[in-house]
């Protein structure tokens, strides 16, 4: 099996319409997924220590970390950035109008 790099298969595969806007549908929430697991990293945390320290569960922070969690709430997200050495940055932006 052949080897491909991750940024060259989701450049070929973004070139699909439908996908790319899925992807982009995504964005947000892969965003902090991503900054969260870079910044537990970096303070060699595991998932379960970074929840213990917030007061939450470790699936909890396996569901933020996946992308899959909804409905964060500002108190939760000022503990996970205090515990992160890091602080919330919330924007609101213009929809983009389809059509």
């Amino acid at each position: 099996m052949k080897s491909v790099r991750l940024e060259d298969f989701l450049t070929e595969e973004l070139k699909n319409p439908k996908l790319k806007k899925e992807y982009d549908a995504l964005q947000e929430e892969f965003t902090l997924a991503r900054e969260v697991i870079e910044l537990r990293i970096k303070k060699n945390l595991t998932q379960k220590q970074l929840a213990k320290q917030i007061g939450t569960s470790q699936p909890a922070i396996a569901r933020l970390e996946s992308g899959s969690y909804r409905n964060l709430s500002l108190s939760f997200l000022r503990r996970l950035a205090w515990a992160l050495g890091a602080v919330p940055e919330i924007h609101l932006k213009k929809r983009r109008v389809r059509g």
